[in-house]
């Protein structure tokens, strides 16, 4: 059932906005009457001059009522917070159609500025529209006038303190103080919450996916990490989101599993199996299949009577199943990750019925007793059967897309899939839109793709015997030299028992993802404990432990949450010093950094922004006191309270940035 509190929120915003709209169209409205009215010849009538003017000043009476009116609706408080980027680019859209009606799609390019001589933000379209004026219209325009145009559209706003031209056009924009200020009032005493979404999405995502009877290593360890941060932020702001793990647990390989099963444990249809090892068991059974002709032909007729569900070789592959789910659990817990299992079993029943809508549409080819499927701008056929009659990956995946979209009725569909897969899949989604099971423009279907974890030699990472690294020992070693980490600084003096091992969870499995997901996560990595661990530069230990010393501000002030709610209710901010004015702004841009995340699904972008607010938090607490102390005493003799804000909103939107990357931090570290 959909979250009330949620409905609600989207129904009022909804309102809102069509408050808005009716509310510009009539001052649309009543500005043609004026016109209208200013033009006697255009009246059927010949009206005495009293009585037309008398119409005129109603009219805009009314005009500048509506006008304050909606400038007071946009003024409300609401709990969402505000995308200042968004809300400009908004303005500048308006101001660009006003002033250049006739250009069609022009060129809508808002940014902060990167020095504050420059402003706040700052608008860069006027040379964009220089030359699309130049090319469609073939008018020479100076970009400074363009640039002027629009300042002079800019509708009224909450925002804006003034613009500026600079150079050959740029528009600098300088935001309000009470606007930034109340924004940061409004986060303190409603939370970090997310920006505003126009509707509800159903969000499926597929990550993680290892196979049954194989253990996860160290190439399952990005898709896990990536799709669960996605899956946060997703529902974050609000979205109905599926997290699901399409498991590889079906195919030929459970034929020679069982017949091993039957050979090791005769039994095991009346006593559970100890199968210890399943990786070991795996490769016992794959020895003989590559070895013992009669044994690979035994395994064909347990794949065979699989298919055919008998009941004996079910319960034999849910017994192999429950083994290894019982070990990615393991892994799951650590990373406090959270998925529904559906593996490529879930989709059998399906298969037949996707094989025929294919033939029946005309899309299907036989090649030397193969089904294959052709699909435009794809290079490879998609074969969804093979010639004994057996189905593929091929089908088993347009089967779970088709899934996705028509039962789960998913509005966007992310696949966490290393980049090898991406002609695979790019073919697949082609193959459905071909069919006609979505529109693009409708449904959004993405391969969120990531390359390979390198070893420190930049080659594939691997142990020193070769094998691929498996994951749980990876994490393993994580905790291992966190706690090391830990007591090189001596924090095993000063934390108790309980507080170091939280601390050593923190560090470890912190470290570990956010290594990943500071990178871009199209490029391959490197692995390196040293450099995770350090605690200079953009790591999560940097980040955690600024994160606890930040914290303990307050706790050192003898400041308490009810003391800082209070001041948020009540106390102004202040936003007088320089670093004082970055701090507060930046704190700010959390909103149009997540909705940039949602665009294109790279989460290193959030990472960046936390080491920014954290260096930004570094230069504002060196120059601006916080708590001032007698020199001799040591004893507390002034709080300067909106500073003890600006610290606990720093805060807050640090540990959302961290619940959205799935970093646990602690009190004390």
């Amino acid at each position: 059932m959909p979250n009330a509190f949620f409905m609600a929120s989207v129904i009022l915003q909804n309102s809102e906005e069509d408050s808005y709209s009716l509310s510009e169209k009539e001052i649309k409205l009543l500005t043609a009457e004026i016109d209208r009215l200013k033009n006697f010849g255009c009246l059927g009538v010949s009206p005495s001059l009293e009585a037309l003017r008398e119409e005129n000043t109603k009219l805009k009476y009314r005009l500048n009522f509506l006008r304050k009116s909606l400038l007071d609706e946009r003024n409300k408080p609401v709990k969402s917070m505000i995308n200042i980027n968004g809300r400009l680019q908004k303005l500048f859209g308006e101001a660009i159609k006003a002033a250049y009606p006739d250009l069609e799609n022009p060129p809508l390019a808002v940014t902060p500025s990167q020095q504050p001589k420059f402003g706040d933000y700052q608008c860069n379209s006027a040379m964009g529209i220089t030359q699309m004026l130049q090319k469609t219209k073939e008018q020479k325009v100076n970009p400074r006038e363009i640039a002027d145009n629009i300042v002079k559209n800019i509708p009224d706003n909450e925002c804006i303190a003034k613009v500026e031209i600079a150079g050959p056009g740029f528009i600098n924009v300088h935001l309000r103080e009470d606007f930034v200020s109340k924004q940061l009032s409004n986060l303190l005493v409603n939370g970090v919450q997310p920006p505003a979404i126009e509707k509800r999405k159903k969000v499926v995502v597929d990550f993680s996916s290892p196979n049954i009877a194989k253990e996860m290593h160290v190439g399952h360890l990005r898709s896990t990490i990536i799709g669960d941060s996605m899956c946060r932020l997703f529902e974050f702001v609000g979205y109905d989101v599926l997290r699901l793990n399409h498991l590889g647990d079906w195919g030929t390989q459970f034929g020679m599993l069982i017949a091993h099963l039957q050979d090791k444990f005769p039994d095991y249809l009346t006593v559970s199996p100890p199968i210890g090892d399943l990786q070991a068991f795996y490769k016992e059974s794959k020895r003989r299949f590559d070895t013992e002709e009669e044994f690979k032909k035994r395994a064909y007729q347990c794949v065979v009577l699989l298919q055919s569900k008998n009941p004996d070789f079910i319960k034999a592959w849910k017994l192999i199943c429950d083994v290894s789910r019982k070990e990615f659990q393991k892994i799951y817990d650590c990373l406090h990750i959270t998925l529904i299992e559906r593996g490529e079993s879930y989709y059998q029943d399906m298969m037949k019925d996707i094989v025929q809508e294919f033939e029946e549409r005309g899309f299907v080819q036989v090649d030397d007793g193969r089904k294959i499927v052709f699909v435009p701008g794809c290079s490879v056929p998609l074969t969804i059967m093979k010639s004994d009659g057996g189905f593929t990956y091929d089908t088993s995946d347009l089967a779970a897309l088709k899934q996705r979209l028509f039962e789960e009725k998913a509005d966007i569909v992310v696949y966490v899939v290393d980049s090898g897969q991406s002609v695979h899949l790019q073919t697949v989604f082609a193959a459905a839109q071909m069919i006609g099971w979505y529109d693009p423009k409708v449904t959004r279907v993405v391969h969120a793709a990531f390359g390979v974890v390198l070893g420190e030699d930049k080659k594939k990472f691997k142990t020193r015997s070769g094998d691929t690294v498996r994951l749980i020992d990876l994490l393993d070693e994580g905790l291992k030299r966190s706690m090391d980490k830990l007591k090189d600084k001596e924090r095993d003096k000063v934390l108790t028992a309980e507080e170091l091992k939280a601390a050593q969870t923190s560090v470890a499995f912190g470290c570990i993802k956010y290594a990943d997901l500071s990178h871009n996560r199209m490029n391959d990595y490197i692995f390196s404990f040293d450099k995770m661990l350090d605690d200079r530069g953009n790591t999560a230990a940097y980040l955690l432990y600024a994160f606890t010393r930040i914290r303990a501000i307050a706790r050192l002030a003898n400041i308490d949450e009810e003391m800082l709610q209070k001041a948020a209710r009540e106390a102004d901010l202040i936003l007088d010093h320089e670093k004082e004015w970055k701090l507060g702004k930046c704190i700010l841009r959390f909103p149009e950094i997540l909705q940039k995340i949602l665009d294109d699904l790279l989460l290193h972008t959030l990472c960046d922004y936390l080491y920014e607010l954290a260096t930004t938090f570094t230069e504002f607490y060196d120059n601006c006191y916080c708590v001032e102390k007698d020199r001799q005493t040591g004893k507390i003799v002034k709080v300067n309270m909106w500073r003890m804000l600006l610290c606990e909103a720093t805060a807050a939107v640090m540990a959302k940035g961290f619940d959205i990357l799935g970093i646990k931090p602690v009190q004390k570290m």
